[in-house]
């Protein structure tokens, strides 16, 4: 059974989760990843199916709960609601004003992830290492991807909720930049703001759909192909390095609902050439001291999730 405690360090991990949500590029899955709660968020939503359901039409409120492990999902969402609220201003002020000591740090952490994940692994051959590239690759073509013009009808709408969400729970795919490649990140952005409550529940009927399948398929490749699906995880960190490499120069840009231009595409350059094409300081002492910081970090937490794992159980209430 766990303690008032548990639920609070579950609760701070999800806070960290949120922060990563709303960082562009990065991935709320990463951080369950590296924090050790990756497989149980995985079977809590995949729990949540026809039986569940069933029992909350009937009111058997409390079997209910302890199916779809409540506590453990209602302190995580808890923990990352409270954090996008509270960040989301903090990330964009970071990002607007320190982007290349920012992007570093995120650099850092990625790193460090890419290299606990691949620990894991405790044998690594050729058909793992072929995993991971194909892993790497696809982040990459992702991450790359020029945004598609699409529709705006209703199961399009519902497409983007459940592509985006999964794309969320995924390590190193950000839901946000789905959306971009998608079209559809200033649309829903609109949307939310002038609360155009239609295209929200479509969107979050799409995201229902999609986390719930998407979570049973990924937990049986998790049970079943686990190296491999670990494989595949650490190719799709590595190759998202690419989104956060901290000097860039956009190459096309977009209005935001706040009719702010922001960096559509981008590409990256070295520290010397950045430099000399924006005429400005590259930073490069800076952002390799907040790398360093970031790849420590992760060091620190995923040292410390393993100790706290040793005493906590994988799933229940």
């Amino acid at each position: 059974m766990r303690k008032t405690i548990d639920y609070i360090v579950i609760a701070l991990k999800g806070a960290a989760m949120g922060a990563a949500d709303v960082v562009p590029g990065m991935s709320g899955g990463t951080i369950a990843f590296i924090s050790g709660i990756y497989e149980e968020l995985l079977n809590s939503i995949k729990s949540i199916d026809g039986q569940a359901l069933r029992l909350l039409v009937t009111l058997k409120l409390r079997r209910f709960w302890q199916k779809i492990n409540g506590n453990f999902l209602f302190s995580l969402v808890a923990g990352v609601a409270v954090s996008i609220f509270s960040l989301a201003k903090l990330m964009t002020w970071l990002l607007g004003n320190y982007p290349i000591l920012t992007w570093a740090f995120f650099f850092g952490l990625i790193v460090a992830s890419t290299v606990m994940i691949g620990r894991t692994i405790p044998k690594w051959n050729v058909k793992i290492g072929v995993a991971a590239l194909a892993g790497a690759i696809a982040a990459y073509w992702i991450t790359t991807a020029t945004p598609a013009s699409t529709p705006d009808t209703w199961w399009f709408i519902i497409l983007c909720g459940a592509i985006a969400v999964c794309a969320m729970i995924l390590p190193g795919i950000s839901g946000a930049f789905i959306l971009l490649l998608l079209d559809k990140y200033q649309y829903m952005m609109e949307a939310v703001s002038n609360y155009r409550i239609g295209i929200i529940l479509l969107f979050i009927a799409g995201a229902v759909i999609g986390l719930v399948s998407f979570s049973h398929l990924l937990s049986w490749f998790l049970k079943n192909y686990r190296f491999l699906t670990l494989a595949v995880l650490t190719g799709f960190l590595f190759g998202s390095l690419n989104k956060v490499w901290p000097w860039k120069i956009s190459t096309s840009e977009y209005l935001d609902s706040h009719g702010v231009l922001q960096p559509l595409t981008q590409r990256n350059e070295w520290p010397d050439i950045y430099g000399k094409a924006l005429d400005t300081d590259p930073q490069l002492l800076g952002a390799c001291l907040c790398a360093v910081a970031g790849f420590l970090l992760i060091t620190v937490v995923e040292y410390a999730g393993r100790r706290a794992g040793k005493n906590e159980p994988t799933t229940g209430s």
